[in-house]
This record gives C-alpha cells, sequence and structure tokens, in this order.
C-alpha cells in the first residue's frame, strides 16, 4: 500500500547496485500523455482508465520489455497493483518472487502526510479515498499472495537492514522460503 516502505526497498536495492523498474512511472506518463497534471487523483483515474481500456495487465506489460533490456540478476519491480500484473511477470520471469511491505493505515498515512509528494494524499479522507482506489485493482490480493512478507512499522534504518539481508539471500540464491 502506498507509504508502505517501497521507497525504501528502491534505494536499498539502487544502492546495492541492483537495477529498478517502478510500474507508477508508466501511469505518470500516461497521465501526462493525456494533458493532465500527475496528481494523486488525475493519476489514480489514469491508472484505473489505463486497465478498463487496455485490461488488467498493461501496466506490467508496459514494464516487460524494459525488464527484459537490463542485465542485472535481481531487478526490482516498484509497484505492482494486481494479482493479475504479477500473474504476467510470473509467466515472464520464472524466478520472480513478490515481496509485500506492510505498514498499518496509520502509520503510512503519517509517513504521506510527512513526504508530501505532489500525488500524495494531504487528508485522512483522501488517504481512505487513495487505499480504497488501490484495494479496487486488487492490490490487497497481491499483498496476501505475497512469498515473502515485510512488516515496516520501525524505524527506516531498521527496514534497510531487513531488506539488505533478504536482497543477499536472493543474491546468493538461497532458499526463497528461509529468509
Amino acid at each position: 500500500m502506498p507509504g508502505a516502505g517501497k521507497a525504501v526497498v528502491v534505494e536499498v536495492a539502487k544502492k546495492l547496485g541492483h537495477e529498478v523498474i517502478v510500474m507508477g512511472d508508466e501511469v505518470r506518463i500516461e497521465t501526462k500523455r493525456r494533458g493532465l497534471e500527475p496528481t494523486s487523483q488525475s493519476m489514480g483515474e489514469v491508472m484505473l482508465k489505463m486497465r478498463s481500456e487496455e485490461g488488467s495487465t498493461v501496466v506490467a506489460e508496459r514494464c516487460i520489455p524494459k525488464i527484459e533490456k537490463l542485465k542485472s540478476k535481481i531487478i526490482i519491480v516498484d509497484g505492482i497493483r494486481s494479482v493479475f500484473e504479477a500473474d504476467a511477470f510470473r509467466k515472464r520471469f520464472p524466478d520472480f518472487m513478490l515481496l509485500g511491505i506492510h505498514a498499518s493505515p496509520k502509520t503510512r498515512y503519517n509517513r504521506l502526510f510527512k513526504r508530501k509528494r505532489n500525488d500524495d494524499p494531504t487528508t485522512w479522507q483522501a488517504f481512505l479515498e487513495r487505499d480504497r482506489r488501490e484495494l479496487q485493482v486488487g492490490l490487497g490480493s497481491v499483498i496476501a499472495s505475497a512469498d515473502l512478507m515485510v512488516i515496516n512499522e520501525g524505524r527506516k534504518v531498521e527496514l534497510k537492514k531487513n531488506i539488505e539481508s533478504l536482497l543477499e539471500k536472493v543474491r546468493i540464491g538461497e532458499n526463497r522460503w528461509q529468509t
């Protein structure tokens, strides 16, 4: 969910030399292509329109060619929103692993409020509306089907340590169920 800590995972992955694909960038590109400002509201609407117009895997399908061009052993894909997207990645990449990052709504709201990115909600009501929109496309099912789950209620430094450890285990090929 927004504010759970995906950006920290991306930060750690990049620091360790791994490539990152951000699915939300595809929605931002499409939002701008449609002549709209990239606000939380407009991007949410475009995300839903893209899926209704081009199918539930549209964002994943736009990312797959970009992933295929990368040479890294470990590639982080940030922002999967539906099991259909996860299935598209699993179909194309047999070693695909889905990592869920979980934090409570209160924790996530406080993080987003402090972050103040242009698409972050500024009120509790806007936060809840964004959560409902994300859940509408299937994010809850994605989280529930994650191969691995990291709980992120603590400090950023704790999450960074957990992710560094997890990525090292993946890098050396440890059994993914033992992380």
